[in-house]
């Protein structure tokens, strides 16, 4: 049952992670800088890299921590 509790807080984080990625990407400077640079902020890499990895993590956590 923790593995369960813990797949699912950390796929609510990483969803709440990716949103936030996700939206400043959108951002007019995260435009601009990706435009010159070719890349987003630190910031940005983070909560998308973060979000993905959350996520995944939570899945397998569900998938896999299920006892029958």
């Amino acid at each position: 049952m923790d593995k369960r509790i813990l797949g699912l807080a950390l796929l609510v984080i990483g969803a709440v992670l990716l949103y936030f990625g996700l939206h400043a990407t959108d951002a007019p400077v995260e435009h601009a800088r990706e435009t010159l640079t070719g890349n987003y902020s630190d910031r940005t890499m983070f909560y998308l890299i973060a979000g993905a990895a959350a996520g995944i993590v939570g899945l397998a956590l569900l998938a896999l921590g299920v006892k029958r």
